[in-house]
């Protein structure tokens, strides 16, 4: 409830205004019965016409103003509750982004989507009802109370009986609620990591005839988050009717009463049985909104998990110089006796790591799968930070540099081309948004991508589906390649981003590339010998370690294991 506090004290002056209005209209509310046991009681039983068309007036006098103070309350409520919600979409929004891979890990994308979804929701839909009914509820109730008890004191008793009854259903709700409904907001986590991972490999699910399997998967998580609503509304579904029974149980006694006993004029018997009534609608509403309060404190509390998650890397510029200050970096990197170990796992992915990569020289990474050559790499631009020792741009650690002038250092062309919803044009000015078409059209030809571009209708307006998916796994490629060389960064990172392209476009590919050699520093990482073989210099790793770095000659002679996957491949030295 923190949480949610903080977010209604932002929005202070507006919730005040809709509970100013709130309080009208539930004053107006009960006004009614009372002016109603006075047209019965001094009009119609004294046959006094005057009387009933004064008091009959005055109910619609305070109707009038009772339905001006509910849409005023209805527009504040619905207003600042939206608000509420795109303000705190957006801090989650940008929270995520502040966050490094690390923490990201920690995160299932599915949960996140959720809680940036359905957990704001549920908090947007809380506090809307909270200034529309929650502080509405207690007003009307506690004024009901108090007119029966003033006007008819004999029922004191039976509604403290009542109230007690019902405050200790309405606490066990709230207290057997809790975690059930935090436990349904996990489920539908589930179903959302599900659903998304079936619509993002559709295709391989269909090549594999898999969709049983699929649905099972579905269904199975589907059942899982059924299950867990009915346990968790199934609280509800026994507090309303309990506290509903409660209070018209103390109607009937009312009732029973006046039967047993004189009662001071018909209307009074008429005003409390109506109190009563309102309170019976008044605890309904309460009941609700407070069911709609346990699932928001569980929302409220996945949500705070997000906003409170400490960034593993510090996303602040450091003490000294900033970026505008910093002399442009040439491109020298050097790694200093690194070691790196995912969180969670225990077992190290790079082992002390050292090696020195000049401004404008080739670097070949290569290594059989798992060897660390993306997690090597993922170092440079800090996407992960080093767990032992250091790695250097131009002799200062990437940790101290200020992280714009770090991006704007260092592009990165990831193994998994990675293209947005637009056009081919927008998703190349990723890598410079000022650039100008020559330049679009510069890097698309080094990029061996300018002329399937220009055989397409639309050119470079071409209309890209989401992740590219109209577009063949080597056009992405080109296109990301492009994109990279566009942002003209002194670091080069080629992430075995020729992996789908056939060996003469590669070839093409990498002699646009080789005429960069002298200007960025180039890391090339690959499977095959012979994409990394005419790099100035290859570092060749094996189970996290480094197990050769030199020419490709001096591999050849000196490294067991290039000389076996460069026999593997090519059939001999």
């Amino acid at each position: 409830m923190k949480l949610i506090g903080k977010l209604i004290y932002s929005h202070i002056g507006m919730f005040l205004t809709a509970v100013l209005f709130l309080t009208l209209e539930a004053a107006c509310d009960l006004l009614q019965p009372t002016l109603m046991s006075q047209v019965v009681d001094e009009g119609v039983k004294l046959g006094n016409s005057r009387t009933v068309l004064f008091y009959g007036g005055m109910m619609l006098l305070v109707a009038g103003l009772g339905a001006v103070g509910a849409v005023m309350r209805n527009i504040c409520s619905s207003r600042t509750s939206q608000l509420i919600g795109m303000e705190l979409r957006s801090r989650l929004y940008r929270k995520v982004q502040s966050l490094s891979f690390e923490n990201i890990d920690r995160f299932q994308t599915s949960s996140l989507i959720t809680r940036i979804t359905n957990d704001v929701t549920q908090i947007q839909n809380f506090i809307n009802g909270s200034m529309r009914i929650l502080v509405k509820a207690p007003i009307t109730c506690g004024g009901a109370v108090f007119l029966i008890i003033t006007r008819t004191p004999k029922l004191a008793p039976a509604m403290a009986v009542i109230l007690s009854i019902v405050a200790c259903l309405i606490y066990m709700n709230m207290k057997i609620g809790f975690p059930r409904f935090r436990r349904m907001q996990e489920k539908l986590d589930a179903l959302n990591q599900v659903s998304r991972e079936f619509f993002s490999s559709i295709r391989v699910i269909k090549a594999f005839c898999s969709e049983e399997q699929e649905e099972s998967r579905f269904g199975h998580a589907a059942e899982e988050l059924e299950m867990a609503g009915i346990s968790a509304l199934r609280t509800a579904a026994v507090c309303a009717p309990l506290i509903n029974l409660t209070v018209n149980m103390g109607i009937v006694f009312l009732l029973w009463r006046a039967g047993r006993s004189p009662w001071n004029g018909i209307g009074r018997l008429m005003a409390a049985v109506n109190y009563m009534t309102q309170m019976v609608v008044s605890l309904g509403m309460v009941s609700n909104i407070l069911n709609t309060a346990v699932r928001a404190c569980a929302s409220a509390d996945r949500v705070q998990e997000v906003l409170e998650e400490r960034p593993a890397q510090n996303s602040e510029e450091p003490a000294g110089k900033s970026e505008l200050e910093m002399e442009p970096l040439k491109g020298y990197v050097e790694f200093r006796n690194v070691s790196f170990t995912y969180a969670g796992t225990g077992r190290p992915m790079l082992r002390h790591i050292s090696f020195q990569a000049e401004p404008g020289e080739t670097i070949g990474i290569i290594g059989p799968t798992g060897s660390g050559k993306t997690t090597l790499i993922r170092l440079i631009p800090r996407f992960y930070d080093a767990s032992f020792g250091q790695v250097l741009l131009d002799g200062k650690c990437v940790n101290d540099i200020p992280p714009k002038a770090l991006n704007h250092a260092v592009a990165v062309v990831p193994q998994k081309a990675l293209l947005f919803t637009g056009t081919i044009e927008s998703n190349l000015r990723w890598g410079k948004e000022t650039a100008a078409m020559g330049e679009l059209e510069a890097a698309a030809k080094v990029a061996c991508a300018h002329e399937f571009i220009d055989r397409m209708e639309l050119g470079y307006g071409t209309k890209v589906g989401q992740g590219g998916v109209n577009l063949s796994g080597g056009q992405k490629q080109r296109l990301s390649i492009a994109r990279a060389l566009l942002k003209d960064a002194p670091v080069l990172i080629l992430d075995d981003c020729t992996s789908a392209l056939d060996a003469f476009t590669e070839k093409k590919v990498l002699e646009g590339i080789g005429h960069l050699r002298g200007e960025k520093t180039i890391f090339l990482i690959s499977q095959r010998v012979s994409t990394v073989m005419r790099a100035d210099r290859i570092l060749c790793l094996k189970e996290g370690s480094l197990a050769g770095f030199g020419t490709h000659e001096e591999l050849l002679a000196q490294c067991a294991e290039y000389r076996e996957m460069y026999i593997s491949q090519m059939g001999g030295v």
